[in-house]
């Protein structure tokens, strides 16, 4: 069983506007949304023919939701090329999918106020389902333009070897 460091001078939680996403080795640019990891276990139902007239309940299989990742639109292709790998069309016949690596493994790290990697989840075997290149535009609006990917996968787990960071204080000089 892994063991967790304490900080027991800690009682905020923390915040959900400072995370990275990394894949390939190299954090993702510009990500600004990332959506939540939810696992949705199967209930079984059974009883047998001389039980009470309730069911018993175990579990069954467990699903993982897909994720989305947001960014706004620049020049950076990452995921574009990833979105091509599932369907390149005019790649021509045979070459629209790329079968071999078209999965990947990310790393999602959550920080504290300080900027110190708190806690960090491992997302397994991700593809992309959906991709969308450009929202809706209109010249009324005034909002950044948002690319997003929809990304299936197949589990995830917290990285046990993140530790809590001793966070750092600071003395205040006498005036």
């Amino acid at each position: 069983m892994a063991q967790f460091s304490v900080n027991t001078t800690r009682f905020d939680p923390y915040k959900n506007f400072k995370f990275r996403v990394k894949w390939d080795g190299k954090y993702v640019a510009g990500i600004s949304k990332v959506g939540g990891l939810k696992r949705t276990t199967e209930v079984v139902k059974h009883r047998e023919g001389g039980d009470p007239s309730s069911s018993r309940k175990s579990p069954g299989r467990s699903e993982y939701e897909a994720i989305t990742l947001e960014r706004g639109v620049t020049h950076d292709t990452e995921f574009e090329k990833w979105a091509n790998k599932i369907w390149h069309f005019g790649a021509g016949l045979g070459s629209e999918v790329s079968l071999k690596d078209f999965r990947k493994d990310l790393l999602l790290e959550i920080y504290n106020e300080a900027g110190q990697v708190a806690i960090t989840y491992k997302i397994y075997r991700c593809w992309v389902s959906e991709y969308q290149a450009l929202p809706d535009l209109d010249a009324n609006a005034n909002a950044v333009a948002i690319q997003h990917i929809k990304l299936e996968n197949e589990g995830w787990e917290r990285d046990e070897s993140v530790v809590e960071p001793s966070e750092p204080t600071f003395t205040v000089p006498a005036q």
